[in-house]
This record gives structure tokens, C-alpha cells and sequence, in this order.
């Protein structure tokens, strides 16, 4: 058993809380079952927004959504450059596994899928 990291993002149409709940919930989702996750699995996940997405922390999704409680998480505000990707939401999430990391499937949806167009296939 080994600590591998999976990455992922996505992005919200609007600054509103349910789309960026709704948008990490499905994000988080997407990599769990991509990845065939159980919740002991998971170790921890660090999230980023883009500092235009202020309507709710994305950690709340997978607190009240995907009722993943025992799980440390972290939120914090994207580093700004001009002309990067706006109302993006990223996750690092690191995971107990067997698995190599050429198996592990991160995960890009919406317009997030340009950041890893390798990935998003």
C-alpha cells in the first residue's frame, strides 16, 4: 500500500452555491468511481478556486453531498494569472492504494477539460 495523488477539475457557469456543489459533487464522484474508491481509501483532499468563485467552500459538497465526514479537507484561493481559466474549481485528492499511478484516472470536465486535454479523453 502506497500514498498516489489524483487530480481533477472543473468549472461552474455562475458564482452561485448550487452550481459550485453540484459541480464538486459530480467532480468527486466522477473520481471515485473512476478510481474504485471506498471512502477508507481516501486520505485527504486539497481544493482550489479561482478567486472569482466565492459562494460556498467546495469541501462543503463533500461534507453534505457525498456525506464524506472523517475525511481532513482543505480550501484555499487559486493563484491568479492573467488570462487562466475562470470560475475553476481543482481538486488534490491523496489516497491509500496497490494501484500504480499509470492506473489512476484523473478527471476534467466542463471547460476544465483544456487544462489536461491529455486526460480528457
Amino acid at each position: 500500500m502506497r500514498v498516489l495523488a489524483i487530480r481533477g477539475a472543473t468549472t461552474v457557469s455562475y458564482n452561485k452555491k448550487e452550481d459550485i456543489l453540484n459541480e464538486t459533487t459530480t467532480l468527486i464522484n466522477k473520481i471515485i468511481i473512476n478510481n474504485n474508491l471506498e471512502s477508507d481509501d481516501i486520505i485527504s483532499m486539497c481544493f482550489t478556486m479561482t478567486k472569482d468563485l466565492d459562494a460556498v467552500y467546495p469541501a462543503v459538497a463533500v461534507r453534505e453531498n457525498l456525506g464524506l465526514v472523517d475525511i481532513p479537507l482543505l480550501n484555499f484561493e487559486e493563484k491568479y494569472i492573467v488570462g487562466s481559466l475562470e470560475k475553476c474549481i481543482r481538486v488534490m485528492m491523496y489516497i491509500n492504494s496497490d494501484k500504480n499511478k499509470s492506473d489512476i484516472k484523473h478527471v476534467y470536465l466542463n471547460k476544465a477539460e483544456i487544462l489536461r486535454p491529455d486526460l480528457s479523453k
